[in-house]
């Protein structure tokens, strides 16, 4: 079995496009992650299993996308005490409302990290920032990263600048 430090979930294939969006920014920063497609309510025994193959297997993070009622993110953060990252997903009558609450709103003592609707890469670049706490590497890549955001950002500023300077 490989070592993963990510596990991307989701309880559809049809959510793949989406979620994909995560494991792109994994690759990014080298870090090893694989996806799965595992549903709390219709495998919940293959859900089991896998978290508990995944945590031997020294994953440090999960990541899950589910919409309308979102029990994945859930369902995952009461048998781990890894950190779960919480994706709702668009979709169904309230576009993604209903999972953003559902996913935001967990009891006490079931902590799930919640990031925006469709929000898989800010999943994957906060896991990064948890594996980043215990490998410097990982934090300067990080670092590069705002950085060349921050340099892109200032050069489209310029060339704004110059196309409506007042003259």
């Amino acid at each position: 079995m490989d070592k993963i430090q990510v596990a991307i979930l989701m309880g559809s294939d049809s959510d793949l496009d989406t979620m994909k969006k995560a494991a792109d920014a994994l690759q990014e920063f080298k870090v090893a992650y694989e996806i799965r497609v595992l549903s709390a309510h219709r495998t919940p025994a293959a859900l089991d299993k896998y978290l508990k193959e995944a945590e031997q297997r020294d994953c440090q993070a999960f990541i899950c996308g589910a919409g309308m009622a979102a029990h994945l993110a859930g369902a995952v953060a009461a048998r781990t005490v890894r950190p779960v990252i919480g994706v709702p997903l668009s979709g169904g009558i309230m576009d993604g409302l209903d999972a953003l609450l559902a996913t935001v709103q967990m009891p006490g003592g079931m902590p799930v990290a919640t990031v925006a609707v469709n929000g898989a890469r800010n999943a994957a670049l906060l896991a990064v920032q948890m594996l980043a706490l215990e490998d410097p590497k990982l934090r300067k890549a990080l670092v590069d990263q705002r950085d060349k955001a921050a340099a892109r950002l200032a050069e489209k500023d310029a060339e704004v600048a110059r196309r409506h300077a007042k003259e």
